[in-house]
């Protein structure tokens, strides 16, 4: 069963994909994303890899014939890829060149443009999920990339309060942002030519990173070439500031969130922005979404974040000095 399922409480969909239950469980054995597999090329640098047991297709089935006037289902039209991040098993995102990071924010461009020329297609997410405790069944450094018909409820809330702060103000919510954190100075963490990275004020996560364009940019699309190399310096020395804050491989879900596929109306009041979603808040505990979080979308975060922002700053510059490294960071 593949299908889409209303909710009419939210006003949103859920993706029932049955199929999924025969996804294979961090195989001990051969990789199909390695090469020697015959699932991929024998070289690549990053590859764009359609996935095994997608939630949304092409030319999806029908609906199971269980809807109702109140219950509706409609066909999951979509696509669900894999982008594969090296052909190195183990390499992590933090081990890749910046040169290499570039090729992938490429991939990641051109598969937002191809994916914008469907029909079906209203959003495109491109996301990663990292560690076992985020849920990962394969440990091949990879991420995905989800094209949905219709713009996920999250999304659809930020769009939102991000119009209604523009008629309100005059001026771009997250440009605004930028320059709060920036005028505290204590949440952020980095900041390069063309990208700032912070823990936000509000973030329900004790390590919820953001990294935010400076210029006002709506999508990947936007971005000129010395700007996709800003952003891959950016995500390389975060993602290895997060690996040295506990000294193990960081658990994360990276969302990237930008403008939806017929998104010129949103150009002035939507930008650009990275979140990262982490359950550790210490080397050995985890942060849980319970019940007042998941019932009533009611965060709550169990450190504050000047702290932990002053955790991971020093563990960036723990990470820059490590042998090897201390120039990899800078412009």
């Amino acid at each position: 069963m593949t299908e889409l399922r209303y909710n009419p409480l939210l006003g949103d969909w859920t993706m029932v994909a049955t199929h999924r239950q025969n996804r294979p469980n961090m195989p001990k054995g051969g990789c199909p994303f390695c090469p020697g597999s015959g699932k991929v090329p024998e070289h690549y640098d990053v590859l764009k890899y359609d996935n095994d047991f997608p939630a949304l297709m092409s030319n999806p089935p029908e609906a199971d014939q269980v809807g109702s006037a109140l219950y509706k289902t409609k066909r999951a039209y979509g696509k669900c890829e894999v982008i594969l991040y090296s052909p190195n098993h183990t390499t992590t995102l933090p081990e890749l060149s910046v040169e290499h990071l570039e090729k992938l924010i490429d991939l990641w461009t051109n598969r937002f443009v191809a994916l914008s020329q469907e029909a079906n297609h209203e959003y495109i997410m491109i996301f990663e999920n990292r560690g076992e405790e985020c849920g990962v069944t394969m440990p091949h450094p990879h991420g995905q990339i989800y094209a949905y018909s219709w713009i996920p409820l999250k999304i659809r809330t930020e769009l939102e309060n991000c119009h209604t702060y523009y008629t309100t103000h005059g001026s771009c919510l997250i440009c605004d942002m930028n320059q709060a954190e920036l005028d505290f100075q204590k949440r952020v963490i980095y900041e390069n030519e063309h990208f700032l990275a912070y823990i936000p004020f509000f973030t329900d996560y004790p390590y919820g990173l953001f990294i935010v364009s400076k210029n006002h940019k709506t999508a990947l699309t936007d971005f000129t070439q010395e700007e996709k190399r800003s952003l891959a310096l950016m995500l390389k020395c975060m993602t290895g500031a997060m690996d040295t804050l506990f000294h193990r491989l960081f658990p994360y879900m990276m969302v990237i969130h930008q403008r939806p596929v017929h998104g010129q109306a949103v150009k002035d009041y939507y930008h650009f922005h990275i979140e990262f979603y982490s359950p550790m808040r210490d080397e050995s505990k985890l942060k849980y979404y319970a019940s007042s979080e998941m019932g009533a979308w009611a965060p709550a975060n169990p450190l504050a974040v000047e702290e932990t922002s002053k955790n991971l700053r020093k563990s960036f510059q723990e990470y820059l000095e490590q042998e090897g490294r201390i120039d990899k960071c800078r412009d």
